[in-house]
């Protein structure tokens, strides 16, 4: 019998009360058919009109403090976070159907990345004085101010973790906020957002959970300045289409089909296996950062295959609560059918498609959304399995023969969030990352778990816009204003 969290229920966050609804949606458990995790508010377009209302009324003031004032309050509102950390992440397993360690260190990350935000309070005011110049009599005073309400959106797969790389940085610049967690697993982030929009003054934090039919006036409306989205491509294209209409902001943070180049002269040792294991299969392989690509070197062809291979055959599909699991279930029936059509495809095809492991054979587990991990060897490049990303525990290995080839196939493509390239050669990583298309890149490994938490991440091409996460996180989130005096003016 697998292990089990207790089922919970979650309602609204809006003006500093709780707000419930008429309403409740069954948040499914993606591991057991039929089986509900807990139940979410499902706020009317009216109740989101009013989060939008308290957002707006609370702004000024939260606005007029200073960096340091708002960073005081936000520490405090952090404080004794942890203390619930155990029961967040069992609740996140169960919604999400990730394995517990995997949603502990979820919970664990949104801490770290408030308490970076924190440390930037001294930059955020810092702006600069631009003294008088032959032909130019003004001094001008570039500074910074906040835009206003800010929607942040997260997705499924890493939702409180996603959710600290924009949510302190919003709240620190001067602006008011309304999270929406992902739909299909709302619970453990509602419980977090809630519990923080406690310590802080009403309307400065707030959260609605419900149907994304509802929740167009947290992206189209004139009271909104700007939106924080993660999720896939095509969201981001859903976003960015209402958020026109009102020329509301956006930050788009999108799917990503990260190529890893291997070079000839690589370290294929057991702790770099386990970089590029986990790189690829962390999360049941539901990471946009994860490695999606794999062009190795063809004379370390054989040798990485084995390596991995050697990884997959411990692999320990299972129910995410369950002691011993290492990967659990696709979070969606709609995706695992789209990865095992993958798989069909490329076995059709001819290349060599290697399954591992066991499906659980649990009673209650059955018709769950568990898939076997794959290898998918020298797939044909046109094949979906390397043009497109499988958000899923697959991964085409490609062999190359010069590095000019594997940057070009790498940079062939309409992604561009993340890659990395493996080799003992410093100069050669700096020299070959310098040169793909992306946003980040690793050297000797891959994925979120390796990723500077303090530099700004984000996309180029269709995997993005904008920047997360440090000063440049900040700034994001406040507009520039220059103010040009004839005369002379107080230095900042």
């Amino acid at each position: 019998m697998t292990e089990t969290a207790a089922e919970v229920m979650t309602g609204l966050y809006i003006g500093g009360k709780p707000v419930a609804t008429e309403e409740m949606l069954p948040i499914a458990d993606p591991a057991k058919p039929g089986a509900v995790a807990g139940y979410a508010a499902a706020a009317t377009a009216e109740q989101v009109a009013d989060a939008v209302a308290a957002a707006k009324a609370a702004f000024p003031s939260w606005s007029a403090l200073s960096a340091q004032e708002r960073a005081a309050q936000m520490a405090e509102a952090i404080a004794g976070i942890a203390d619930l950390r155990d029961e967040d992440a069992a609740i996140l397993s169960q919604e999400n159907g990730k394995i517990r360690m995997e949603s502990w260190v979820d919970t664990l990350v949104f801490e770290i990345r408030w308490q970076l935000a924190l440390s930037l309070a001294g930059e955020v005011e810092s702006g600069m004085v631009l003294e008088p110049q032959p032909n130019i009599p003004v001094t001008t005073t570039v500074a910074y101010q906040p835009l206003g309400v800010v929607t942040v959106i997260v997705p499924f797969n890493w939702p409180v973790a996603i959710l600290g790389a924009s949510l302190p940085h919003a709240l620190l610049a001067g602006n008011t906020v309304i999270v929406k967690p992902p739909p299909s697993a709302p619970l453990a982030t509602t419980r977090i957002v809630q519990r923080v929009a406690e310590k802080l003054p009403p309307g400065v934090l707030n959260v609605v959970t419900g149907r994304d039919s509802e929740m167009t006036a947290l992206i189209q409306n004139d009271d909104v300045a700007k939106v924080c989205f993660t999720g896939s491509v095509g969201g981001g294209k859903r976003i960015m289409e209402l958020a026109a209409k009102t020329l509301t902001r956006v930050t788009l943070e999108l799917g990503g089909n990260d190529a890893a180049i291997i070079l000839d002269d690589a370290v294929l040792d057991a702790t770099h296996l386990d970089r590029l294991y986990a790189a690829v299969f962390d999360s049941t392989g539901q990471i946009c950062m994860n490695a999606k690509r794999v062009y190795v070197h063809r004379s370390r062809m054989a040798e990485l295959v084995e390596g991995l291979s050697e990884r997959l055959e411990n692999v320990v599909i299972g129910y995410g609560l369950d002691e011993g699991t290492t990967m659990g279930p696709l979070h969606s029936p709609r995706q695992k059918e789209f990865v095992q059509t993958l798989l069909e495809e490329a076995r059709a095809s001819g290349a060599d498609v290697r399954e591992f492991g066991a499906l659980p054979g649990d009673d209650e587990l059955q018709g769950g959304n568990f898939l076997r991990p794959a290898l998918v060897i020298n797939p044909a490049p046109d094949l979906r399995v390397v043009t497109e990303e499988q958000f899923g525990p697959v991964i085409p290995i490609i062999p190359f023969d010069t590095v000019e080839e594997a940057v070009d196939a790498a940079n062939d493509s309409w992604a561009g969030l993340g890659g990395s390239v493996w080799t003992a050669d410093a100069d050669r990583a700096n020299a070959v990352g310098s040169r793909l298309a992306c946003g980040y890149v690793w050297v000797n490994d891959h994925g979120a778990t390796r990723l500077d938490l303090r530099a700004p991440f984000g996309g180029m091409k269709q995997s993005g816009m904008g920047r997360e996460q440090g000063i440049q996180g900040v700034r994001a989130f406040q507009d520039t204003r220059s103010i040009a005096h004839l005369g002379e003016v107080a230095s900042l």
